[in-house]
Order: structure tokens, then sequence, then C-alpha cells
């Protein structure tokens, strides 16, 4: 019998303590090379009832029927692509393609349903998975389901899941999977021996500039991808060399070519040894594909190039160079070509990662969600004041690691009841919008107030409104200045002014000589000029907020309204804002 990894074991121990108590979808995250297929295989033994496992291709379908059965266990397949449609086993791999397909009678008496790399699981509109689910669940209202994969996360819509492991939320949308159970970092992998370890290599020659379509903010085709490889087919030949030179002088073994399109692939090709490359496309024939990738883990040729179709389901131990040559906004799909690369094998130490198509991601802990709100910024660590979770929010820091300033909204952190498992979130308000109509507090990313429905104005069409009338001047300031000043009756004021890059300011006046102004400048003023507004304090004197100026930040926008000869300022708009 197998024995399974101790972080294999407490994946399948929280997994069980969980649908104990919570009846709602989860997921296990396990980085490619983890071992998900034992996992799946001792989760599915454990299993009273029957078990249906899903995977997208038949490849995947075979892998975890293979380990499954190795242990002389017993499961059926269910799959026309590989000509098995089982249907009495307990435990049954089936194709989601083929199982959607499937006559009502199949779908009968399974207890817990496991979904092989489920981030591409899409309940929404009619999907295949969306019917499989909605299947089993009329005949078992009460199944259990268990989503696995290394990349929990989809292009347009970010995490898969609302709330992780640790408590912390990480998605405020609602979700078809609600818990992340368990979830390995890929460093824990490579520090313990488990994985190779990603080398990406500083590469001299120039890259592709994909830029004007990966910067666009909409997605691109697979034709603006072929232009835009036209444009710069000079590079093509260069790139190619500088991958032969580095397998070559690096007495590299196997190197994955991943590239943009089907033409682009053919290109390469024509450019690498004669005899030592080869190349898999979407419409190679099933039979001429197994061959061809059986040959590349024999060693039989160095080179394999391929467009998207060996990104998953793909287990070759002696890749040791991922040579990336195409465009992708989609992190998922970065870390699993990556994960090629990463499976131990003997003699290897590590995987070179050679990045053509300038994509940058970071291997070990990519950005999901939030887009980085400036170049400047990095991930800082914030306390929240009400239930003490340590937020990861974007701001800047010091060399040492204090926290400068963050742009941190709400506190992610939920607390979690050990004996029914139900979940409660803080949903604490660093910073905030309060609506017009009814002055209850909401996320300053807010359409609506939660408490009254009443509309609240979004910061784009505010400074689209400014910059259309005449009565109103937007400024982008690049700086503030804080200047403690006297009326004609000798009372201290405030003047605050916003400069842009010109050297042009506009200025804003309080007084804080009662408790009502002292009350209404912390209220209108600091509480959106913070950079830490977990860390607030009411300044009654002029000279309070001229001294802890450097605590105050500026905003991205000041808004202005002619009043008679003058303009007042009526608006300030914060990076957040925007999110």
């Amino acid at each position: 019998m197998y024995k399974l990894r101790p972080y294999q074991q407490q994946a399948v121990d929280s997994t069980i303590s969980f649908f104990r108590k919570k009846n709602e979808p989860a997921v296990i995250v396990l980085p490619t090379g983890a071992g998900k297929s034992l996992v799946i295989s001792e989760m599915a033994r454990l299993a009273r009832g029957r078990v249906l496992v899903l995977a997208h291709v038949k490849e995947l379908v075979e892998q975890n029927h293979a380990k499954y059965v190795s242990y002389d266990l017993d499961a059926g397949i269910y799959s026309a692509g590989l000509n098995q449609k089982d249907v009495s086993n307990k435990v049954v791999f089936g194709s989601i393609q083929s199982v959607a397909r499937a006559t009502s009678k199949f779908f009968n008496d399974f207890s817990l349903l496991i979904i092989d790399e489920c981030h591409r699981v899409n309940t929404e509109d009619d999907t295949q998975y969306a019917s499989v689910i909605n299947k089993l669940r009329e005949n078992n209202p009460q199944i259990k389901i268990l989503g696995l994969t290394a990349t929990p996360y989809r292009l347009g819509s970010g995490w898969i899941y609302e709330v992780n492991q640790n408590g912390e939320v990480k998605s405020e949308q609602e979700k078809f999977f609600k818990r992340c159970v368990f979830e390995l970092p890929l460093s824990f992998m490579i520090k313990n021996k488990f994985l190779t370890q990603p080398v990406k290599v500083n590469i001299p020659v120039t890259c592709y500039d994909f830029s004007e379509i990966t910067q666009s903010g909409k997605m691109y085709t697979t034709r603006e991808v072929e232009e835009l490889i036209k444009k710069q087919k000079r590079l093509t030949p260069l790139i190619i060399k500088n991958i032969i030179d580095i397998t070559e002088n690096y007495e590299r073994k196997g190197v994955m070519v991943f590239s943009s399109t089907v033409n682009h692939a053919k290109e390469i090709l024509e450019y690498l040894p004669e005899g030592e490359a080869k190349i898999v496309l979407g419409d190679t024939d099933n039979a001429e594909r197994d061959r061809i990738i059986q040959e590349f883990k024999e060693r039989k040729f160095k080179y394999l190039v391929n467009v998207s179709v060996l990104t998953t389901g793909f287990d070759a131990p002696h890749v040791d160079v991922i040579a990336l040559l195409r465009p992708t906004e989609s992190v998922s799909l970065y870390q699993q070509i990556i994960g090629r690369g990463l499976r131990l094998d003997e003699g290897k130490s590590d995987c070179f990662i050679l990045d053509y198509a300038g994509i940058g991601y970071d291997i070990y802990t990519p950005e999901i969600g939030e887009k980085k709100p400036t170049q400047e910024s990095e991930i800082v660590l914030v306390t929240c004041p009400a239930c003490d979770f340590e937020n990861q929010f974007w701001g800047r820091a010091t060399e040492e690691g204090d926290v400068i300033e963050h742009y941190g909204r709400k506190c992610r952190g939920v607390s979690v009841d050990s004996e029914t498992q139900e979940l409660t979130k803080c949903g604490y308000l660093f910073r905030f919008k309060i609506c017009h109509n009814c002055g209850e507090q909401n996320d300053v990313t807010a359409r609506e107030c939660q408490e009254c429905k009443a509309v609240l104005i979004d910061p784009d069409a505010k400074l689209k409104q400014a910059r259309l009338s005449k009565n109103a001047h937007v400024l982008k300031p690049d700086s503030m200045e804080f200047l403690e000043r006297m009326d004609k009756k000798g009372n201290p004021f405030l003047e605050v002014r916003y400069y842009d890059f010109d050297a042009k300011y506009l200025s804003e006046y309080h007084y804080l000589n009662n408790q009502t102004s002292i009350k209404k400048f912390n209220i209108n003023f600091l509480r959106s000029h913070w950079r830490r507004p977990e860390m607030a304090v009411d300044f009654d004197t002029p000279e309070l907020v001229v001294r802890y100026q450097k605590l105050l930040r500026v905003p991205s926008f000041v808004i202005a309204r002619k009043q008679d000869k003058f303009w007042k300022i009526t608006e300030k708009i914060f990076t957040e804002d925007f999110r």
C-alpha cells in the first residue's frame, strides 16, 4: 500500500474534517509535482459511497486511474478518448466531455465528486461542468465536491474560492468553491527537494514586444498575436539561436518551447537542429501526438515545440529548459507552463526559465486580484485594529520593512467556528466613502450604498464630468504643502496647497477653533488623507497637522469648482478609488 507524504496526509485530513461539518464545495491547492493523484486516490479509497473523478483531458484521466489501480484498488474509466465507458464501479475516472453526455442512470449513488484541474470549472451558463454537477446533485443533494489544482485562479475573475485556509477573504464575489481547505506553496516543495529549482535566466538578446496587446486591458486574438510576430520576424532566428546556445553550453537534456501560434511554431521548427526537434499542435493526430511525446520522454530528440497543448497532463521529468515565446495574461497558464520543468529527475539540479515574451510574473507569489496600483508598490503587512488579522495589501515600506503607506480598503480576516466551520467576516473598513443620502460607510469601490441603495458616484464619472465642465478644474497633484496661517483677526487656520508638475496649485482652508470644526476636519479631510488610516488620531490645531504632515498622503486628483472669482476644492480622488 502507498504511504502519503506528511503534507498529502494533512490535505486529506483537512478535507475530511471540513466535509464532516460542511457541505460546501472545497479546494485543495498543490503545486505541480506535489502528488495530486495520490491525494485523489486516498480520498476515493476512504469514501463510503461511489466516487466520480473528473478531468478535462484524457491524459489526466489515464494518469489518475493508473495511479489508483497501481495500489490494487478497483476503478473504472468513462472516457470516449480512452475507449472505455465503465458505469458500475465504486470509483469512476471520467473525462468531463464524455460524462456530460452520459445517460441519467450514470449519475446514481455518487457521494463524492473530485475535479482535477478545478480552476477550469465554470458553473455559470450552460457549461458541461454545470450540467454534470446539477445532475449529480439531483440524485444526491448532499454530495461532497472537492477540487484540486495547482493554480486556483482564472483569467478575468481572479481567485476561484472565497476564503483560504488561513481565514483570509480572497474574493468578495460569490464563488462556486467556498473554501480552500489546504494549500501548499511552491516554495515549500522546492525547499524540501520535492521539486527542481526554477532558474530565471537573464537573456541578453532582444525579446518579442507584445505590450501593444498585453497592456491594452482587453482580450487579444490569435490574429493580433500573429500580426505582431510578423512585424518582429527578424527576432525569431536570434531567439532560437540563443536557446540552442544555452542548451548546448549548459548541457541541457530536454527543451520545451511554447510558441504563440501555429505558424509561429512552424517557423521556430525551421531554425532548430534538424532531427533534434518535433512539433505538437492542436490538430495533431492523437496517435501521432502520443508517439511524439513518447519519443521525447525517451530522449530520442531534444526540442519539443507546441502551441497551448502540453500545459497540463504532460509529464517528462527530464525537461530542464522552458522557453516562453508566447504572451499570456493568465497567471494560471504561466505557472502550468513553468510546472512542466519542475519535476525531479536523475542528474537534474535545476530548470532554466527563458522568457522571450516579457511576461515577468513572479513564479512563487503571482499577483492575483487587485492590480499593482503604482510602480513602487510592494506587498506590506497591515494588522487590522478590529480583529488583529494580518492583511497583505499593496503599499510602500522602508528598507527596514516599516510600512509607510498602504492602499488596503477592507480587512480580509475571517473567524472560523471550529465546531461548525461557519465563517464570520471581519469587514473592517480601513478606507470608506460615506453615503450622501444616509451617512452609511461603504467600501470605496461601491457603486451603491449597502444600506439605502442610493447610487454612489463613480470616480471615473466624476473626472469625466469635471473635465467637460467650464466651471470645474481638475488638477493632478505632484505634492502637497501644509501652511499654518493667521487671519486678520489673529485666528490661526490651516492652508493646504496641492501642486502639479508645473508648480500650479489649488488651496483649501480649515479652521480648527471649535469642536465642530475639528470634528468636520477630521472626518472630511484626515479620514481620506491618512497613509495608514488604522493608526489615525485627531488633530485639533494647525500646528499639529503641519508637524505630522509626513503621515498624510497626496490624492491622485483634485477637483475644484468655480465660486465667484475663486476655485473651491469640492472633491478629491485617491488611488484605491479606481479599483
